[in-house]
C-alpha cells in the first residue's frame, strides 16, 4: 500500500530507515519525525516560557479529543498517563473489591497485565488464570465458561505480546456487559495499528511507545463515565482533587472527568509527541494503516513459511492475526539468526516462550514496504539452512 508520494518522502517522515529495517513496533517504537519535532519544539519554547504557558492546557483539551477519536469515547473519559502499567494498577487497586471476589486473568500475558490483578489475593480477591488451548487463544467461549457468580472483572490484553493474536474484543465485551461483569483492557499492543471501539469496554490503558509512534511513559487511560464512582483515585493531588485557589480542603472532592486519575502535571513534551504521531495515523486512517502492517507482515510470512520456518503467530488467513509475527527456524538457534539480523541492520526481538522456546518476534508498521521485507528474508535464509 502506497502511503508517501516517493522515497525521500518516506525518509523524511521516518529517518529511522536510512539506518537500517526497523521491525520492532512492539517493543520501544523509534519516533516519527514530526513526533520529534513537536517535542523539540515545545522544549524550546520552554527555554523562553514556563512549561505550561498559555497554549499547552488548550493542547491538552485537544489531545484529549484525539485520543477519545482514536478508540471511540468521550473527550471527559480520557486521562493522559503512562505507562500502561499505571492504568491497570489504577483500576486494580481502585475498585471495591469484597473478599471472595474474583478476577479473570491471563497468566501468560505481559506481567504489566498479570501482577495488579495476582497482587490483588492480598485483599482476597481470587485471580483465577485462564488456560487457552494455544498461546494468546483467548475466545469469548472460553472466557464465558470461566465465568462464577462471583467475576467481577475479566482483565485481557487486545493482543498477546508474543503469539501476536488480537481477541474479539466486542464479542467479549458485550457478553461481559450482558452478565454485569467489568472489561479492563491492555490495549498497547494493538492501539495506533488498527482500529478499536471501546463500547463495550469499562477500562483501556495503552503507552504510546509502541504503534501508536509516540515516546515512553505518555499514553490514554479510559475510563467510562459509569465507573468514575466504582474506580477510586488511588493517586491523589493538586490536579485530581479539588482545591480552588490551590488551597487544600477539608474534603476530597474528584474532578467530574476523566482528570480524577491524573494527580499532578502531565508530561506535557512526551502529550506533543504523542499528539503528532495520532493526528498523523488518524489522517491515514487506521483501516489504511491496519492494512499497510499486514501486507508487510502477511509477506514476510508467506517467505519464511516457503524457507522452512515455524511460527508462534496466526497464519495469514486468519483474522484474529495481528501486526505481529513471531518465528523460528527448527534446526538452527534463534538468537544465532537474531545476531545475523541485528549486524546487517534489522531490528527485532528475540523473546522465550513459556516452555522456555526462543522466538524472533517481528512488528512492522504502515511505513515499512516490501522490498525491506525481502531484505530481511534474504539475511535470515543467507547460506541456506
Amino acid at each position: 500500500m502506497r502511503f508517501f508520494k516517493d522515497e525521500a518522502e518516506r525518509r523524511r517522515e521516518f529517518p529511522v530507515v536510512e539506518n537500517g529495517i526497523f521491525l520492532g513496533h512492539a517493543g520501544v517504537t523509534i519516533l516519527p519525525r514530526r513526533a520529534a519535532d513537536a517535542i523539540k519544539a515545545h522544549a524550546e519554547a520552554s527555554c523562553h516560557r514556563h512549561q505550561e504557558f498559555g497554549e499547552v492546557l488548550r493542547d491538552v483539551a485537544r489531545t484529549r479529543l484525539l485520543c477519545a477519536k482514536l478508540i471511540g469515547a468521550h473527550a471527559d473519559e480520557i486521562a493522559l498517563l503512562g505507562p500502561t502499567s499505571l492504568g491497570l494498577s489504577l483500576f486494580a487497586n481502585g475498585l471495591d473489591w469484597q473478599a471472595g471476589d474474583e478476577v479473570l486473568y491471563y497468566g501468560d500475558d505481559y506481567p504489566a497485565n498479570v501482577y495488579p490483578w495476582t497482587a490483588l489475593a492480598s485483599r482476597g480477591v481470587v485471580a483465577t488464570p485462564l488456560v487457552p488451548d494455544q498461546p494468546g487463544r483467548i475466545t469469548p467461549e472460553l472466557v464465558e465458561a470461566s465465568l462464577t457468580a462471583r467475576t467481577k472483572l475479566v482483565a485481557l490484553a487486545s493482543c498477546h505480546y508474543l503469539s501476536g493474536r488480537r481477541i474479539d474484543i466486542s464479542a467479549i465485551g458485550r457478553m461481559l456487559r450482558s452478565k454485569g461483569v467489568l472489561f479492563s483492557l491492555d490495549a498497547i499492543q494493538t492501539l495506533g495499528a488498527a482500529p478499536l471501539d471501546v463500547e463495550f469496554v469499562d477500562f483501556l490503558s495503552a503507552d504510546a511507545h509502541k504503534w501508536m509512534l509516540g515516546p515512553m511513559t505518555m499514553g490514554i487511560v479510559f475510563v467510562g463515565r459509569r465507573n468514575f464512582e466504582k474506580c477510586r483515585p488511588t493517586l491523589l493531588g493538586a490536579w485530581n482533587v479539588k482545591s480552588p485557589d490551590f488551597i487544600a480542603q477539608n474534603e476530597i472532592v474528584f474532578e467530574e472527568t476523566a482528570r480524577r486519575y491524573e494527580p499532578g502535571v502531565l508530561n506535557i513534551a512526551g502529550m506533543y509527541g504523542m499528539k503528532a504521531s495520532l493526528e498523523m495515523l488518524l489522517e491515514i486512517g487506521l483501516e489504511n494503516v491496519q492494512s499497510g502492517i499486514l501486507e508487510s507482515r502477511d509477506f514476510l510470512e508467506e517467505k519464511l513459511d516457503h524457507a522452512g520456518f515455524e511460527f508462534l503467530s496466526p497464519k495469514a488467513n486468519d483474522p484474529m492475526r495481528s501486526g505481529i509475527l513471531t518465528t523460528r527456524h527448527p534446526s538452527v538457534d534463534s538468537g544465532t539468526i537474531f545476531s545475523r539480523l541485528e549486524a546487517a541492520g534489522v531490528s527485532a526481538s528475540l523473546r522465550k516462550s513459556h516452555c522456555g522456546k526462543s522466538w524472533i518476534r517481528f512488528s512492522p508498521h504502515f511505513y515499512n514496504n516490501i522490498n525491506e521485507m525481502t531484505r530481511v528474508v534474504e539475511i535470515m535464509t543467507w547460506g541456506s539452512f
